[in-house]
């Protein structure tokens, strides 16, 4: 992201999660906030002309990994709260709402983001009329500087409890180094520990048209000061979550996705080949 300003990317995605609301039937992920969080002339467009809403297939690609991914990780705080996991780690919050309809009374949500994006989801959240419930808490935190980590201890975070971390639409945006760091910073808490993460995969790696296609997506973010930094092959990723000490690892592909979550949609809500999703449990 440029210094001094709110993620961009932060924004595009918070739009296609209320154009979901709107577009898509049936629901992967109901969130009755997603339309007030946004820009309200960008959420009165959406409900006034939502036709107009998918100029590219991409956006609906776009979507279908930023509605899946959302869901997996709310599904996983569902399973982990049963069990007694008390926290909830949002890395790279930007507009996500799970904060503010969390259904879990004993789940404590820590909202980690850079200052500047944090600023304007406050903003957009007393714009909204949306209540920030005592069991938030923002954290402060630039992850290519500072371990996510030592900025949760600092906020209240309890390394000695186990916590569901859902890091979405953001490793791509890191060095390799850094999210292995971070990755290796999760595994070293206490055991019913997880995180969800999604990352893509190397360009070159993808059919002729395919990579031709993802290369001026890179090519555009690239100029929007946003680019992608670290691209994994699956099986290397496996080698390094088990080599890290992840004991339960599950790496969805786009087909995958595709057949667990979008199966049988008449919307042309799909996933593709590039984004991948993980779960990976201590």
């Amino acid at each position: 992201m440029i210094e001094g300003q709110p993620s961009h990317t932060a924004e595009r995605v918070a739009v296609e999660r209320a154009a979901h609301q709107v577009l898509d039937s049936p629901l992967v992920l109901a969130d009755p906030l997603a339309l007030r969080i946004i820009d309200a002339e960008q959420a009165r467009r959406l409900q006034a002309h939502p036709e107009q809403h998918d100029t590219s297939p991409i956006n609906r690609i776009t979507r279908a990994i930023v509605v899946v991914r959302s869901r997996i990780a709310e599904d996983e705080i569902a399973r982990a709260a049963n069990r007694g996991v008390m926290q909830y780690v949002v890395l790279g919050a930007g507009l996500d709402t799970f904060a503010y309809r969390n259904p879990h009374p004993t789940v404590r949500v820590f909202e980690v983001d850079h200052a500047d994006t944090q600023q304007r989801k406050r903003q957009r959240l007393a714009t909204g009329g949306i209540e920030v419930p005592d069991r938030v808490t923002f954290v402060s935190c630039d992850f290519a500087t500072v371990t996510p980590l030592a900025a949760l201890r600092e906020a209240g975070f309890d390394p000695a409890r186990p916590a569901v971390f859902a890091w979405l639409g953001v490793v791509m945006y890191l060095e390799r180094a850094a999210v292995m760091k971070t990755l290796g910073d999760i595994v070293s808490l206490p055991p019913g520990t997880s995180v969800v993460f999604d990352y893509a995969v190397p360009p070159d790696s993808l059919p002729f048209v395919s990579r031709q296609i993802y290369r001026r997506l890179l090519g555009r973010l690239d100029m929007a000061g946003e680019p992608w930094r670290s691209f994994f092959e699956p099986m290397t990723l496996r080698a390094d979550l088990d080599r890290l000490g992840f004991t339960d690892v599950d790496d969805l592909s786009g087909d995958e996705i595709n057949r667990r979550y979008l199966a049988n949609r008449h919307d042309g809500l799909q996933s593709s080949s590039v984004g991948r999703i993980v779960i990976a449990r201590r």
